[in-house]
């Protein structure tokens, strides 16, 4: 063993590492932590992602867009929310959209203050929850609303000098509003960005239709490039979410890289009858699954819903079967406005009884299952 020991030594001063003896160490060791993207996050931002991938084996976080902004028949009333009103607790994920940012608004298109979401933003940062961030924005090219139809602005972005520098004052107003997301110390709030989402559907400006695989990556990796090293915002964890995909060549297709994205998401509702979102779901989110696996990253159902859910048992008869089966980090559903336009159950809603039993399942987690420490202290696995 001396002789072993006293050979192994002489290696290690000639620069030969034994790789063989090491490896088990190590890959026991990565194997535990997922790493953020951005090789410069803050502390806060680091925790809340470890932690993530460990809340993920224990349930899929229920989030709803703008919940605390407005609901059905109600609008700014502190501390309201439908989500809470129905099952006595607030959701643990909440969707924002900056949709209007860049035309200096004082709301958001969904007439929200953006003060407002930045007071939000903090009180659920407080308590625990997690924020996610979406932006519809308008085409610096045309003008025109994010639904544009196929054009050549993304092209136009890379390569012309105004049409980037007016892209880029876009990301100088979205660094503005982000650095006012503080704790009570000062430190930056972590938040969840996904943007130019659904680059996989037609409908947006940056939508597949209207750019090549080439110009969307480079888009995206502007993007990050310049909020991380011009803005220096390091409190961001990058969702990469796609729309209608049928293979994951689809998905990958404009994939910009692992230095570019934490979590890996998809959009989905039930825009058509029952059995047909349940096939879709279940193909994408195999799918969706096995990369993230591959990769890393957290997985996420970015958006998904039955738009005013005229199927009184679809939270537990449709969504759940599927949702338990894939371990999700999150699934957001979209706003409730009003009574012909919601996602998630308000009281007295046919649903209401049924969501309840959703919440009360061990798969689904809410503000209650969470605490603010998520992003302080790492959570036992």
């Amino acid at each position: 063993m001396y002789s072993l020991i006293k050979y192994l030594f002489s290696l290690m001063k000639l620069g030969i590492i034994i790789v063989f003896l090491l490896y088990p160490f190590f890959s026991s060791t990565v194997a535990q932590h997922s790493f953020v993207s951005d090789i410069r996050a803050t502390n806060e931002t680091k925790i809340l992602y470890n932690n993530l991938f460990v809340l993920k084996n224990k349930g899929v976080m229920f989030g709803h867009q703008d919940d605390l902004a407005y609901g059905v028949g109600w609008k700014n009333i502190e501390g309201r929310s439908d989500v809470k009103e129905v099952t006595g607790s607030y959701p643990a994920v909440y969707g924002w959209d900056l949709g209007h940012l860049e035309n200096d608004s004082l709301n958001n298109f969904d007439g929200v203050p953006f003060t407002d979401m930045v007071k939000y933003v903090k009180e659920i940062y407080d308590r625990g929850g997690i924020n996610t961030i979406s932006w519809h924005f308008k085409d610096p090219v045309t003008d025109s609303t994010a639904w544009s139809k196929p054009g050549k602005s993304v092209n136009l972005i890379l390569t012309d000098s105004i049409f980037k520098a007016k892209y880029t004052a876009y990301l100088d107003k979205f660094a503005t509003l982000v650095k006012q997301f503080k704790g009570k110390k000062g430190e930056p709030i972590p938040i969840i960005f996904r943007p130019l989402h659904e680059h996989t559907g037609n409908w947006f400006w940056w939508g597949k239709s209207s750019c090549s695989p080439a110009e969307f990556i480079a888009l995206w990796k502007y993007t990050v490039d310049y909020l991380r090293n011009k803005q220096k915002l390091h409190n961001i964890l990058y969702a990469y979410s796609a729309a209608d995909f049928a293979t994951e060549g689809d998905y990958l297709e404009r994939y910009p890289g692992d230095q570019y994205v934490d979590i890996l998401g998809f959009d989905l509702y039930a825009d058509k009858d029952s059995t047909y979102f349940t096939t879709q779901l279940n193909k994408r989110s195999a799918m969706l699954i096995s990369i993230a696996k591959l990769k890393n990253k957290l997985p996420a159902l970015t958006e998904v819903g039955y738009e005013n859910q005229p199927d009184s048992d679809w939270w537990t008869q449709t969504l759940l079967p599927v949702i338990t089966k894939y371990q999700f980090s999150y699934m957001l559903t979209w706003r409730n406005w009003k009574e012909s336009h919601f996602f998630a159950p308000y009281p007295g809603h046919a649903t209401e009884a049924d969501f309840k039993l959703f919440y009360k399942s061990p798969v689904t987690l809410f503000q209650k299952d969470i605490k603010s420490s998520i992003y302080r202290k790492a959570l036992k696995r």
